[in-house]
């Protein structure tokens, strides 16, 4: 797929902060504001909204200047647990401290750190030592009892007003935190009441790019959504309560709708009779999403958005093959392509890296009796193939070919030669003791590096590896880490039919 814009991130960006501020001054000196989602690197808004930046959310941060500052909530649960944040790999306790250290990369202000649902967790009494042994203050929250249906005990000195007083000192409060059933929502509302309790007439609201909800239900931006959260089984929906205050059609998803009532009685049990609050008639009203006021080119967003619906069904066929999800996760994400009239071959890399495959078995080429093929298509739309060998994986085959085409090199020419990257599998097999000598795309961009220094041609190949932002690549079999990683790096949206090379049930 040709990439081309349809989002204006500076655009949105502007709405968005007026639209914040606009919702601030509806309240008595302070907002608290839910963030879902990621606070950083958003990808799939990226991929979705093309010109969406991923480090958007921080703009709209940065750009209310000195209002704004940060709590960040992670549940004592997950901790405990060693729950694995999955884009990352790194458990919740560490995920935490990496996103007060990336959110403080910015100019952000990070000071407060809440641990919910805690009951003496020993990780979690470990994490909250160590981040106040550094300076951040930490408060930890305890399960209340029947929440959130028993109101008369949450609205009370036993419910929201049992734990201490979270300080802060921003007119915005930005409560974030580490994947769902982080408490983000409980430690807003229980802010608003001990500030109640105070004197002042503070404001919740809620921050969700998506589904956005002033475009159709059937829109492919929000049909990705759900593709997205396929895992979860969200799903979107018309907002029912909004229909019936507004008589007006608005996109909200399951969760949200199933749970407003509750959370309406909740916040008018704990706010004041002229609180902005009380004009919250459905859980659209909560949201200050101006997401849409960015789009410029409905149709570039149409057909990102399609693209990134059969990503996602190759994303859990994938790890569903790796033992990490489901098959009924699978059969939902396949459905959802349906619903769009979607195909396989709706994704112009497959067939053809499902070709090169095919043609190195015919030809007896790939190595060790697996034919593995890969596919990139350029940014003019150009298809590339490549194909495994005693020497590269198919992935690395692939894209020293696409660089080759973007450098007009010839394809006799060798950008490393075969003694370099025999060196490397001997230093492989005789210091590693690895016995897949092949080199992976991470190994193979070393070399290519190393080979820079002294070859012009190679020095002009490595230079066009920025101009893959944004394209499109499939293999037919699972990439290896050594594969995978360069590949997201370079910012290239991969996929796989997901065959294991192979018959080992480990993956590296």
């Amino acid at each position: 797929m040709v990439f081309k814009k349809g989002f204006d991130t500076d655009k949105y960006v502007e709405e968005q902060t007026k639209f914040i501020k606009e919702r601030v001054s509806k309240f008595d000196k302070k907002l608290y504001i839910e963030f879902g989602g990621k606070l950083l690197f958003d990808h799939h808004a990226a991929r979705v909204l093309p010109g969406y930046k991923p480090n958007t959310k921080i703009k709209i941060l940065q750009s209310l200047g000195d209002e704004v500052e940060i709590v960040l909530c992670v549940s004592a649960i997950d901790i405990q647990k060693g729950r694995i944040f999955g884009s990352l790999g790194i458990n919740y306790n560490d995920f935490t401290l990496k996103l007060i250290d990336d959110l403080r990369g910015y100019g952000l202000y990070v000071p407060t750190v809440v641990i919910n649902l805690f009951s003496g967790e020993s990780k979690a009494l470990q994490l909250k030592e160590f981040l106040e042994s550094k300076g951040v203050k930490v408060y930890t929250a305890g399960l209340i009892e029947g929440y959130p249906s028993n109101t008369d005990l949450i609205a009370s000195e036993k419910g929201y007003g049992a734990t201490p007083f979270i300080e802060t000192t921003k007119p915005i409060v930005i409560v974030s935190g580490a994947g769902p059933g982080s408490g983000k929502m409980s430690t807003c509302l229980r802010m608003v009441y001990q500030d109640k309790q105070r004197g002042v007439d503070s404001g919740y609201a809620k921050f969700e790019t998506f589904p956005i909800w002033n475009i159709p239900l059937d829109h492919p931006i929000n049909i990705a959504y759900e593709a997205a959260t396929a895992d979860i089984k969200d799903f979107n929906l018309i907002d029912p309560h909004h229909m019936k205050q507004y008589n007006q059609i608005a996109i909200n998803y399951n969760r949200d709708v199933e749970n407003f009532v509750i959370i309406q009685n909740i916040m008018k049990a704990i706010i004041s009779p002229n609180n902005f609050i009380n004009s919250y008639h459905s859980p659209t009203d909560m949201g200050v999403n101006m997401a849409k006021t960015g789009i410029f080119d409905d149709e570039a967003c149409q057909k990102a958005a399609k693209q990134e619906i059969i990503r996602r069904y190759f994303r859990y066929n994938q790890e569903f093959v790796l033992g990490l999800e489901k098959k009924d996760t699978v059969d939902i994400a396949e459905k959802i392509m349906g619903r769009v009239n979607l195909k396989q071959s709706d994704r112009t890399v497959i067939e053809p890296a499902r070709n090169a495959a095919k043609e190195a078995k015919e030809k007896g080429k790939g190595h060790n009796g697996i034919f593995c093929g890969a596919a990139i298509e350029l940014s003019d739309g150009q298809i590339i193939a490549g194909k495994n060998s005693p020497l590269l994986h198919a992935e690395s085959s692939v894209l020293l070919n696409a660089i080759k085409t973007l450098a007009n090199i010839p394809d006799p020419i060798l950008l490393i030669s075969e003694q370099i990257i025999q060196q490397i599998k001997e230093f492989k097999v005789t210091a590693y003791k690895e016995t897949a000598e092949t080199l992976d795309v991470e190994e193979t961009l070393i070399a290519l590096a190393i080979s820079a220094s002294t070859n012009p041609t190679a020095k002009l190949a490595l230079e066009q590896l920025p101009k893959l932002k944004n394209t499109e690549m499939h293999t037919t079999h699972i990439p290896k880490k050594g594969d995978e990683s360069p590949i997201r790096k370079l910012g290239i949206n991969l996929t796989t039919d997901g065959v294991i090379a192979g018959n080992k049930l480990f993956m590296n």
